[in-house]
């Protein structure tokens, strides 16, 4: 992906922040479940497969400082995909005297049949070559028989060349329908998604086009087509494309059926249909072939404005992805990934809190589970049928009387997650904690969310500067960065009216 955050008007930050200098150290900031490089620039994930028991995840990088540049695909594995192994840089920036190639976004595949000659079960990564001196992109192949650590260059590339500026973040799987490996690639400008088809990743051959449609204000990137299981069993497809929105980063889907050369979406006129209604989730592909036939999706949590250090720019929550029958039609669903999820009391090394009963007066959970950091998963299902309205508040200050009790300063930089039964909205307020530093106009991030028998569960993933709600049973998720000061780490529990809190899990996810 070319864009970089100059280009898109992102994040939420505190006045502290403001004074954070490049080479400040923050580890207030630093996540603790999610990925972030050691050190330096991330943006977009990148080549997602698992392989060999392991989840590699590629991912845009500059190996030489913490600002977007010199782009190169580094490399990360984990088991669990909350503990990485960092690992050398797999394919660098190409410098040569005549043309600078920087990596741009991809996909990886495994060619298990050698269909590309490489060697049965290589590795061969399908990018995007940018070269401004050329003021070209075009798509590039290379290889791996190491099991991904280093790549070859194919001495045949580009394998397509339109001679365009704007063209990249190819997306690869293989169609067992049509016999063939099948692209998507991003027309950036034309808000298409091009279709290409090869038997041997090297020769290309185009297939067709879809869009625009939906959003087609802003540039189309990092598009990418997977089949999603429906309630019945069915398979439908679903392209997603990512663009830019009404407040910073978006990605819209689009549901339909695949041919082995064209997609049709169900609607001829389809709706604006977006993947998260927060204002920092963009760039996501999945890995394909995870254990249990799982599609899980990944995306880069765009930066907000404050500089960490030494790093700078961290991956989602991963998120298992299903299909769901709605009156309005299929919908995507989104759920923190099982991997992650079923393994809560492991990882959390057993520290949970529960509660259930009433709720008539704010529960401060900081103290009940004992909370010093905010690295925390918030699961928690309300019965509101005689409420208003219920929220959290969270990465707010406190601090000790002098007879030890703990006294909440709940004004001006909290950060509010909550349900408005009027409105039937799920919401994420962060104007308090922003202040006189408004750069989405002192907003409130909202999405619709229907109560259940008058029940709402939220799940709220808080990890330092990262703040993902996930509403319902996965129909809605609001992402968005959030900066508080060091001390800034209580978290309670409220309503207005009647609320009744069926059941609540806190897990400390501090390392």
């Amino acid at each position: 992906m070319k864009r970089t955050l100059s280009t898109l008007a992102v994040g939420l930050f505190s006045i502290t922040a403001m004074g954070q200098g490049a080479s400040t150290p923050t580890p207030q900031w630093r996540p603790q479940y999610h990925f972030s490089p050691p050190k330096n620039w991330t943006n977009d994930p990148n080549g997602l497969i698992f392989l060999d028991g392991r989840y590699n995840l590629y991912y845009q990088h500059n190996p030489f400082g913490n600002k977007w540049g010199h782009m190169s695909w580094g490399h990360a594995v984990s088991t669990d995909l909350v503990h990485w192994k960092d690992l050398p840089v797999a394919i660098p920036q190409v410098v040569a005297p005549d043309t600078t190639t920087d990596i741009f976004s991809g996909c990886a595949v495994l060619d298990k049949d050698n269909t590309s000659g490489f060697g049965a079960g290589a590795l061969v990564a399908v990018f995007t070559a940018d070269q401004p001196k050329q003021h070209k992109e075009s798509q590039f192949i290379a290889y791996s028989t190491d099991g991904g650590l280093r790549y070859t260059m194919y001495p045949g590339n580009p394998v397509i060349d339109l001679h365009m500026h704007d063209f990249r973040d190819p997306n690869v799987f293989w169609c067992d329908k049509a016999g063939r490996w099948v692209m998507t690639v991003a027309m950036v400008n034309e808000h298409q998604v091009r279709f290409y088809g090869s038997p041997d990743l090297k020769t290309w051959t185009r297939l067709s086009d879809f869009g625009p449609a939906g959003a087609a204000v802003n540039g189309w990137e990092c598009p990418s087509m997977l089949p999603l299981k429906t309630g019945d069993g069915k398979t439908k497809w679903v392209v997603f494309v990512s663009c830019g929105g009404g407040h910073g980063p978006m990605m819209q889907y689009f549901v339909g059926d695949f041919d082995g050369t064209t997609f049709t979406p169900d609607d001829p006129t389809p709706p604006l249909l977006t993947v998260d209604q927060g204002d920092a989730f963009y760039a996501a592909i999945s890995w394909r072939d995870a254990p249990g036939h799982r599609m899980i999706m990944e995306g880069w949590l765009q930066n907000g404005k404050p500089e960490t250090y030494p790093w700078k720019g961290q991956m989602s929550i991963p998120r298992d992805l299903t299909l769901r029958a709605t009156p309005a039609g299929l919908r995507l669903m989104q759920n923190p990934t099982a991997v992650i999820a079923d393994s809560l009391d492991k990882i959390s090394r057993g520290r949970r809190y529960d509660y259930h009963g009433a709720l008539k007066t704010p529960i401060f959970l900081d103290q009940k589970a004992h909370l010093t950091g905010n690295a925390y998963w918030l699961d928690v299902t309300l019965d509101l049928t005689k409420a208003t309205t219920a929220y959290i508040d969270l990465a707010y200050a406190r601090f000790m009387s002098p007879g030890a009790r703990p006294v909440y300063i709940d004004g001006d930089k909290k950060v509010r997650v909550g349900y408005d039964v009027a409105r039937r909205e799920m919401f994420v307020d962060c104007t308090a904690s922003e202040k006189d530093n408004k750069p989405l106009g002192n907003q409130v991030l909202r999405a619709p969310l229907e109560s259940h028998n008058g029940k709402v569960r939220l799940r709220v993933l808080f990890d330092r500067s990262s703040l993902e709600v996930f509403g319902g049973d996965g129909e809605q998720v609001i992402s968005t960065m959030v900066y508080p000061d060091a001390d800034a780490t209580a978290l309670s529990l409220s309503a207005e009216g009647h609320a009744i809190v069926d059941k609540l899990r806190l897990w400390n996810l501090e390392r």
